[in-house]
């Protein structure tokens, strides 16, 4: 799964809690916060603590993996960096200076 914002991890979070038959309260339980911590995380809160974020993720036995955009072109054996569109949206709607 691609994750791009906190809200992807959120989602992610919800379905696999559930997929264990977990209530929020359950996995506030094993992750030593509340239930409201787990329901706004689970929506997407953008300033969640990230410690508490690996936490949860592990407590739901999952592993967090982070990779670079870089692809390698088979054809030609070179690296070849992957387009963000998003970012390139963000970066046409900065003010020019």
């Amino acid at each position: 799964m691609q994750v791009r914002t906190a809200k992807d991890i959120g989602a992610f979070i919800r379905d696999r809690r559930k997929k264990q038959k977990l209530d929020q309260a359950e996995l506030a339980e094993k992750v030593g916060v509340n239930r409201r911590w787990v329901l706004e995380v689970e929506r997407g809160k953008p300033r969640a603590e990230i410690g508490l974020v690996l936490k949860t993720l592990n407590a739901l036995g999952l592993t967090l993996s982070i990779e670079t955009d870089a692809i390698k072109d088979h054809a030609v054996g070179q690296e070849v960096e992957m387009i963000d569109i998003d970012d390139v949206v963000a970066r046409a709607k900065r003010p020019k200076s």
